[in-house]
């Protein structure tokens, strides 16, 4: 398994299950592992950065000691896809203080807009070793 940043999910979430099936499709290199925040490592994880996971408000990527939330970390992992994809990162133009509240108003009502599944999404097999359990 690869030792590249972890993307922690609401896998839960429609929409953030379908960002994590997005990433790991166009993920050629295979630097991101992804933890949905629902299981015991990504719970953890998610726990250690101040995140409730009973009640995940936002999308973290935890590399290394470093962790992106928010905005910052969906444009780190979109810039991180490649062509073209990383033309994302011409939204870091446009200040975090403008950004995050959109995000942070579309996290807190991601149910309500995409949906909730009844159980949390699984990765197809051909996947599974990028999955922290």
């Amino acid at each position: 398994m690869a030792d590249g940043p972890i993307i922690l999910f609401d896998a839960e979430c429609v929409l953030c299950s379908a960002n994590a099936r997005f990433v790991l499709r166009h993920d050629r290199t295979g630097l991101f592992r992804l933890a949905s925040i629902q299981g015991a490592a990504g719970a953890a994880m998610a726990r250690a950065h101040g995140l409730d996971p009973r009640d995940p408000v936002s999308l973290l990527v935890v590399d290394g000691a470093g962790v992106r939330r928010d905005s910052d970390a969906i444009l780190f992992i979109y810039e991180n896809l490649g062509w073209p994809w990383r033309l994302a990162a011409i939204f870091r133009l446009v200040p975090s203080s403008l950004r995050d509240p959109l995000y942070r108003w579309v996290a807190r009502n991601r149910y309500r807009l995409f949906g909730k599944r009844a159980i949390c999404w699984v990765a197809p097999p051909e996947y599974r070793s990028r999955i922290l359990p």
